[in-house]
């Protein structure tokens, strides 16, 4: 495998582009599962596969398009829908969970036609929906690169306010914090982070990366920022190991990633019945 790295650039992209992901969607999926948000990601992912098949229609339909990259725009849906969303959370101010349901609606519904539009399903949209580890060509890796880099460098710079936000959002908004600019910066960052991950991962299962880490982390972390840290730590071990998995399984490498994701989740609970149980002896004692 290390010779086929040296060798072949789509080998070296994927795990770069791995690397890259494996920090930002446990990173984003962090502040998600403690806003109770996790089906976020889902809305999201059906709204980027809407982006990804109108992207085909177009290539398909118009030839000067035929060379578009489909993760501009699906990255554009993404980000769109991510701005809707936090829009209807504001209309429907009582049943803010409202507005993840019904942006996922119409993500599917719009996808559902454009597949269908641009000759069902193929070979391209087959690599978006479940990943591929000859998928990310150079271009994809720069664009992730890019959104990587954004993506840490806003939470760094905002992670006061957002861990405000993520505990106790009156209080944050009581102390001065401008509530609904940081909501809306927090929702564009988590549709980018899923447009990135789609191309390892693939749209179905991109939600499974960005929440799976963190549930395993969960179990076993003492505060917060132990949580991110371990959250990052599985989201890699899970991405690597994922790839090299399906490198030489010859499988998408989105359902390897998710169930070592969830081999993790299931060791991260056993671990801590063992340490509950360990507890009750020693007070029993």
């Amino acid at each position: 495998m290390i010779t086929a790295l040296l060798h072949y650039q789509f080998l070296q992209n994927t795990f770069l582009t791995g690397i890259m992901i494996g920090i930002i969607a446990p990173l984003i999926g962090s502040f998600i599962v403690v806003r109770r948000l996790s089906l976020i990601a889902d809305a999201l992912s059906h709204v980027t596969l809407s982006g990804i098949a109108v992207s085909l229609f177009l290539s398909s339909k118009l030839p000067v398009l035929s060379g578009l990259n489909p993760l501009y725009i699906g990255t554009g849906f993404s980000v769109l829908g991510s701005v809707l969303i936090e829009r209807l959370r504001v209309v429907y101010r009582y049943y803010q969970d409202l507005a993840i349901p019904i942006i996922m609606s119409g993500g599917i519904g719009i996808g559902l036609i454009f597949i269908s539009l641009a000759g069902g399903y193929n070979v391209d949209l087959m690599n978006y929906l479940f990943g591929s580890v000859s998928a990310v060509s150079r271009t994809d890796l720069w664009l992730i690169l890019a959104i990587s880099i954004a993506v840490a460098a806003v939470i760094i710079l905002l992670y006061k306010e957002l861990f405000l936000l993520s505990f106790d959002e009156e209080y944050a908004k009581v102390s001065g914090i401008p509530a609904k600019t940081i909501h809306l910066v927090f929702m564009v960052l988590i549709a980018l982070v899923i447009s990135a991950a789609m191309r390892i991962v693939g749209i179905m299962l991109v939600s499974a990366l960005i929440t799976l880490p963190v549930a395993a982390s969960i179990r076993i972390s003492r505060g917060f920022k132990q949580t991110i840290l371990f959250s990052v730590l599985f989201g890699e071990i899970s991405v690597m190991g994922g790839l090299v998995s399906a490198f030489y399984l010859d499988l998408p490498p989105g359902g390897t990633i998710v169930l070592i994701s969830i081999l993790i989740l299931l060791m991260a609970i056993y671990i801590k019945r063992l340490r509950t149980g360990i507890r009750f002896s020693k007070k029993k004692v």
